[in-house]
């Protein structure tokens, strides 16, 4: 019982320094290859930066629009100067048609056109409804909401202006009464801005996450790959290469410490810098990213194990960022993804962890909110984890027996020179 024990002890400690040594190498790898450090450390702190940086002004200011005043009338003027009084709209042209508008547009001088017609303040005099056309440039999404928002705000106004004027109202009481009989706040509680930013840069931060995890394991595998004589991921005759578990427990260590740092830099310290909404506290955070960092590191391998070579993994990666920032439901409403792409999108840690991440430091879920999301991310740890176990065991499987057969075809070669001398 004793030499079992004491067997075992060896061999497990055996085990332990064969996982250290992989470690160290893998670590050794990861700081030599520069395409790996750039993957690994260098996107990861500048590109969420600069990304968050572009949409650090949330919402656009002094879009410049043309006006086509047909009516020429006091009403008109008015809904003129309100809309340029505005801080979103600047009327920066006066256009005679609608087709000097268009070219002005097409020129990109203005992003839309306001056209009030002849008529208009005539209908509105006769208690007709009043109609002032809003043509946008839908090229920019957050140019489009700025004119039209402001076109419809200041209608709103001058609607009520003139309705409380027609009431004849005596009191401010009664004539706030009269143009709105039912009063309500408007309280945007998951996008305080009403910002681009802060509504998609959380859910791309953690695609970031991901994206850079992958390409930097299939760098560094390709590194492995060009390395080794016979472009194999694991070394043939170095008895510290022989047990999975060991392999692939060491690179899961040496990602896994990059990433605590990198991890926390993109869901902490960036949404801080741009003031992005965060309900979530720490401890939230540290439970949901412990899975997820694990998810994208065993997703990795297991890519790292079907690419051969090291630019295939930047090819399919970058391919694949935007569908799957659309499959995460944030920038697309989930309910109007198609069912295969949706069971496409459970392929990829980034869906659950993303939507989880925006419930929980966006819109102040709790744990409890998302546990769906939570369990599916251990279901991929486990999963994923058991896949890169099996392609890892089948690199071994395959280098042995590669080096088997050179091994044959040299002892053949040889005992057929052998014949010719004789």
């Amino acid at each position: 019982m004793q030499c079992l024990l004491m067997s075992i002890f060896r061999n497990l400690y055996k085990d332990i320094e064969n996982a250290c040594y992989i470690w160290r190498k893998e670590m050794e790898r990861v700081v030599k290859d520069e395409g790996v450090l750039i993957f690994f450390i260098v996107v990861p702190l500048v590109y969420p930066l600069l990304y968050s940086w572009i949409y650090n002004n949330e919402t656009v200011h002094d879009v410049p629009v043309c006006v086509v005043d047909q009516s020429h009338s006091s009403l008109s003027r008015q809904f003129i100067h309100m809309c340029d009084a505005s801080a979103d709209v600047r009327v920066a042209y006066y256009a005679q048609d609608l087709d000097e508008a268009k070219s002005l547009v097409s020129r990109q001088l203005v992003k839309g056109v306001f056209l009030i017609p002849s008529d208009f303040e005539t209908k509105v005099l006769r208690m007709e409804q009043g109609v002032v056309s809003v043509y946008c440039d839908m090229s920019l999404m957050l140019t489009y909401k700025a004119i039209f928002q402001t076109a419809r705000l200041v209608s709103l106004e001058m609607g009520k202006e003139i309705q409380t004027k027609l009431n004849r109202q005596y009191t401010d009481c009664e004539e706030a009464i009269a143009a709105r009989p039912l009063d309500y706040a408007d309280v945007p509680i998951f996008n305080p801005q009403g910002g681009y930013g802060s509504f998609v840069l959380p859910a791309v931060l953690m695609l970031i996450l991901q994206q850079t995890l992958v390409l930097g394991i299939g760098l560094s595998a390709g590194t492995a790959r060009d390395e080794n004589a016979y472009r194999n991921l694991i070394p043939v005759g170095d008895s510290r290469y022989v047990k999975t578990l060991p392999i692939v427990l060491a690179k899961t260590m040496c990602y896994l410490m990059i990433y605590a740092v990198m991890g926390a830099w993109l869901v902490i310290v960036v949404p801080r810098l741009f003031h992005f909404p965060q309900l979530a506290s720490g401890h939230t955070l540290l439970v949901l990213m412990i899975p997820y960092t694990l998810a994208c590191i065993f997703f990795g391998m297991v890519v790292s194990c079907m690419v051969k070579y090291r630019e295939n993994v930047m090819l399919l990666m970058v391919f694949v960022s935007i569908p799957l920032l659309f499959m995460t439901g944030v920038s697309w409403p989930q309910s109007n993804i198609p069912g295969m792409w949706q069971g496409v999108s459970w392929l990829f840690p980034s869906t659950f962890g993303a939507r989880a991440y925006v419930r929980l430091n966006s819109m102040g879920a709790s744990l409890g909110d998302v546990l769906t999301e939570y369990r599916i991310l251990w279901i991929h740890v486990a999963c994923y984890f058991f896949l890169t176990l099996c392609v890892y065991r089948f690199q071994i499987y395959r280098a042995r027996r590669k080096a088997l057969n050179r091994l044959r075809f040299l002892k053949k070669s040889r005992q057929e020179r052998a014949g010719d001398l004789t």
